[in-house]
C-alpha cells in the first residue's frame, strides 16, 4: 500500500477483498456500493455488512457508517477516528463533508 495525495492506495483492486460496512439503511452505503460498482464494472465482488452493535463495530474496525475496507484495512482511515456505529462523513476533492468518498477518492485509494 503507498499513498497518493494524503490517501493509502491499494495497488491491484482486482485482488482485493472489498468490504462495505454499514448501520441498517445508510445511504451513504448505498452510495458508495454505487460508486463501487460503477468504478470496478463486475470486475470485483464487493462485500457489504450491517454492523448493529459498538462491539461488532469496535471487532470489524467500523470508524462510522459507510466503512470501505480494502483486505481488512481502511484506505480512508484518519488518526483519532475510532470505532462507531453512527453516520460517517467524508471530506470531498473540494474540502465539502460528503455521505462517500467520490468516484475519484475511491479511485485513487483503490489504484484504478
Amino acid at each position: 500500500m503507498s499513498r497518493a495525495g494524503g490517501i493509502p492506495v491499494v495497488h491491484g483492486a482486482e485482488d482485493v477483498n472489498l468490504e462495505i460496512l454499514q448501520v441498517p439503511g445508510c445511504p451513504g452505503a448505498d452510495l458508495l456500493a454505487a460508486r463501487l460498482d460503477g468504478l470496478l464494472a463486475g470486475r470485483r465482488r464487493v462485500i457489504r455488512r450491517v454492523v448493529a452493535s459498538q462491539a461488532e463495530a469496535e471487532r470489524l474496525g467500523m470508524t462510522g457508517s459507510p466503512t470501505l475496507l480494502a483486505d481488512g484495512a481502511d484506505p480512508f482511515a484518519r488518526p483519532g477516528l475510532l470505532p462507531a456505529v453512527s453516520c460517517r462523513l467524508y471530506r470531498d476533492e473540494h474540502g465539502r463533508q460528503v455521505p462517500s468518498p467520490s468516484a475519484a477518492q475511491l479511485r485513487a485509494a483503490l489504484g484504478l
